[in-house]
Parts: C-alpha cells; structure tokens; sequence
C-alpha cells in the first residue's frame, strides 16, 4: 500500500504526515489491519527495538475531585463505588511502589485527583518522592498533580522528579464537551511549565469518548507540537456512575489503528498504552506491542488491570524484552548530549515527536500518568470509525480497584 510506504519513510525520517494521511491509517479496513500493525511496527522497531518500558501507577490521593471531567471515575458527582482516600503518607507511597519495582517497573508515576496541588501538596509529594528515590536507585518518578501554578514544577524537579504527566485527551474543538471547571488552554500551559523547568513531559488522549477521527488527528498532531518525551494512549472504561458510562464506541481493531496512527505522527517519542487495555484490545493485546514501546504494569488509578506476571509473559512471548533499569528509554538524537540520563532536555537537532517546531511542552490528576479509565460527558462526535461494526459493551471486564494503595491487600503487581 503506497499510503503505508510513505508513513513508514516518513517515520524513519522523523517527518510529519499530513493530516489526510494520519487520517488515511484510521480509515484503513480490517483486511489492512495487520499491514498497518507491520508498517508501524518498522517505525517502532527503528527507534526503540524490541524494548518495552513498564511503569507503575501509586494513586496518592484517591476520588473526592472538584472538577467534572466527564471521563472520570474520580470526578464531581461520580456515582462509580471507587476507592476514595486523601493522602498517602511517604513512607505508604514508597511501599507501594516498591510492589512494582520488583515487577520490573522502570518508572513510578505519583497521581493525586484533584485541580492542582497547593504548595504544601507539592511538599508532601515532594517527600514522597525523595523516599522512592532514596530505596530504588535509578528509578523515575513522574509525577501527576493536575494544573501547576508558577514555580511548582521547578520544586518539584528539585526534590528529584524525573517527568510531569498533564494530558490533552482530546481536540482542543471538543474539549468544552467533556470537562467545563478547567479549558484545554490550562492543560496546555501545565504542560509547558513542567517543559520549562526541565522536566520530561509527558501528555497524551483518551480514546473512545464519541470523537471523531478528526478529532483524535487533531490532538495527537497537537501533541506533537508540544513536544512530550512520553504520549500516553489511553481507551475509555466507561465506568457505571459517570456520565460516560454507555460510550463502548472501541473495538480491538480500532485501538489498533489509533495507536498506529499515533506511532507514525510520533515516531521516535515513547508510545505508551494505558488505561483500557485490557477492556478493549483484549487478546489483541500482543498486537499492540509492535506499535507502543511502554505499557502500565498490573492496576491503575481506581480499575483493575491485567496481572502484572500475566503483563510480563505476554511481553515474553511476543518476542519482547523488559527495558532494564540501565538502558535510555529515548532514541540518542531526544536525549542531551546523547547521555544516559532517562529523558527530559533534547539535542538540538531533535525533537518533539519527531521534530521541535511546536515548542511548549500536559494531566488533570483525574487521568494520572496516563492511565485513566474513566468515563463519562457528552459524546464529543461520531463514535467508531467510518464502516466500523458497533462495539460490544463489556462491562464484565470493568473492575474497581480494591487492592494495593489505600487498602490493606496487596497490590496486582
């Protein structure tokens, strides 16, 4: 297929494909499924081998969120029977990351819901963090605290925060249909300001929340132009209790095709898989490692996830290895002066996505480090893509988290 030569090139080169051709990629029919998978897979290949980055989620602070993201299982007025505590001690942060650590989790990425953290919060986390760091050489910490005001992210890259999480989710056109307590334009300026003071971004979408394929062209081009190191992929869990909660809108071929789409727009940027996973690529699952190079480790913020031992034998058998503690997550060319540092700073001849032209480099803690899975709003447009067979709600696949953080069991890692 001539569309997918071109894609591929242009992903060896690091070059923006056009919007009709990231288009194109979401249009294609089931038949080119597989062909699509092996063309991004080359891409994937090229910059990050056969290397797959585990990460492990600690909810710090759980539900009892002020903002009304629609998506959300944490957000105002959610009737989802989510776990909610306020916040974790250190000393409880650290035990639970330490649970995915030995799972084989490279990087530990630290969410509280809420708007944005008070400067005492940045305190507490900033505690928190020092007490990963302290027990676990060599791990990241991304933090995921919601919208930062001035100076927050430079104190907390003091206290030893490797990266900021703050994603778009969806077009900037949509945005007002799911979340109206904050504007797209906050996202966009969290994100800068965790770029700014030098840490590495990292802010992605959710899928499945009625968009159009426009719409998710739309936001994954403009995360492109805010130049994140890490673009999480999230699909919609349509939890009962949000106003999201009849969106099944995604098949396993159809998540396939979005995060073929958002391999070729960002070729050489870390490509992760998040919440949703499970639900809605299922046994497609293995399949989506030629296309995403990272993937969260057993739960997430309020859902059950895969087993974490299940998490490692797909990646074995799929022909896959776990990225080590010692190895750069980043192509040399987005890392500074090509040095082994984790992410972050990037040489002047890289750049974000695959190129620096945007600048600026944003997550609602409601969509922590990721890997949301909540659900709910108005639909943003027209569901599943054109000629695609409507998708089968599973809501038996849709399990509140009731293990590791906050509780008392131990966590799925």
């Amino acid at each position: 297929m001539d569309l997918l030569n071109t894609l591929v090139d242009k992903g060896l080169r690091r070059e923006l494909p056009t919007r009709d051709e990231a288009l194109a990629v979401l249009a294609t029919s089931d038949d080119e499924l597989l062909d699509v998978v092996a063309a991004a897979g080359k891409v994937r290949r090229k910059w990050f081998g056969r290397r797959v980055k585990l990460n492990y989620l600690v909810n710090l602070k759980s539900g009892l969120c002020p903002e009304d993201c629609s998506y959300c299982s944490q957000r105002l007025g959610s009737e989802a029977g989510i776990l909610k505590y306020t916040w974790l001690k250190p000393d409880q942060a650290s035990e639970a990351a330490a649970a995915g650590l030995a799972g084989g989790a490279k990087r530990v990425c630290l969410v509280a819901s809420g708007r944005g953290p008070t400067d005492r919060d940045v305190d507490r986390v900033s505690d928190t963090i020092r007490a990963i760091k302290d027990g676990n050489e060599g791990v990241e910490v991304c933090a995921c605290l919601g919208l930062l005001s001035d100076g927050q992210a430079e104190r907390l890259r003091e206290a030893g925060a490797d990266a900021y999480n703050h994603n778009l989710n969806t077009s900037e056109a949509t945005y007002g249909d799911i979340t109206t307590t904050h504007t797209y334009a906050d996202r966009v300026d969290t994100v800068r300001k965790a770029h700014s003071a030098g840490l590495s971004a990292c802010s992605g979408l959710i899928a499945g929340m009625g968009e159009s394929d426009e719409d998710l062209v739309d936001v994954v081009h403009a995360l492109r132009e805010l130049d994140p190191d890490s673009v999480p992929v999230n699909f919609l869990i349509p939890f009962e209790g949000t106003p999201l909660a009849k969106e099944w809108n995604l098949t396993p071929q159809r998540c396939l095709r979005i995060l073929a789409m958002v391999r070729f727009v960002c070729p050489d940027v870390e490509v992760r898989i998040a919440g949703g996973r499970e639900v809605h690529l299922r046994t497609m699952q293995p399949l989506a490692l030629h296309l995403a190079n990272s993937i969260f480790l057993g739960d997430y913020l309020t859902s059950e996830g895969q087993a974490g031992r299940a998490d490692l034998e797909m990646i074995a058998d799929a022909g896959f290895e776990v990225e080590g503690a010692g190895e750069v997550t980043l192509p040399r060319h987005r890392v500074a002066d090509g040095a082994a540092g984790v992410c972050g700073a990037h040489a002047p001849e890289g750049g974000g996505c695959g190129s620096h032209e945007g600048g600026g480099c944003g997550t609602h803690a409601g969509a922590g480090c990721g890997s949301h899975e909540g659900g709910g709003a108005t639909p943003c447009g027209s569901g599943p893509g054109a000629g695609e067979r409507p998708a089968e709600a599973r809501t038996d696949l849709v399990a509140v988290r009731r293990r590791g953080a906050g509780t008392d069991l131990a966590p799925n890692a």
